[in-house]
């Protein structure tokens, strides 16, 4: 039988993958591009991607080994720094991993567990779950039509 870990882990990891097979098509050129005058840019989006699924994973299951300056969040505009291919993908690979190694500690009672973030209030792991696996395919889908449609 499968829990509820499994399931919810198997649900983000697929949601996952529109963001993360766009990754393997997006070139170092591609990362200044906006759409008409959208306020983000590509190299933008798979930063805050990162920083949102770190900060999850510190603030809503409680990793401490997780350290975090969410600068997207921060800055709450793209500040045009997000330019080299390399060090996101590698840190998109780090939040992913992070996130994942600390939701396959949750146990089935944890997914219940009320927490309260200044962000969305007060909810169960399992609703704040939602919002990270909505958020990535939010931000997923504006990744794909910036690739096609934007420019630099």
């Amino acid at each position: 039988m499968t829990t509820k870990t499994e399931t919810l882990l198997q649900l983000w990891i697929e949601a996952r993958t529109r963001f993360s097979n766009q990754i393997e098509n997006i070139g170092p050129d591609d990362l200044q591009k906006k759409l008409g005058n959208a306020p983000n840019s590509i190299g933008f989006l798979i930063r805050h991607i990162g920083d949102v699924e770190l900060l999850f994973a510190k603030n809503v299951f409680g990793d401490n080994t997780v350290k975090v300056s969410a600068q997207t969040v921060i800055d709450k505009k793209d500040t045009g720094e997000w330019t080299d291919l390399p060090a996101l993908k590698n840190y998109v690979a780090e939040s992913f991993e992070k996130l994942k190694t600390i939701v396959e500690k949750q146990t089935e009672t944890d997914w219940e567990t009320t927490i309260t973030t200044k962000e969305f209030g007060s909810k169960t792991k399992a609703q704040a779950f939602g919002r990270i696996v909505s958020h990535t395919a939010y931000h997923a889908g504006q990744l794909a039509i910036i690739h096609k449609y934007g420019t630099i």
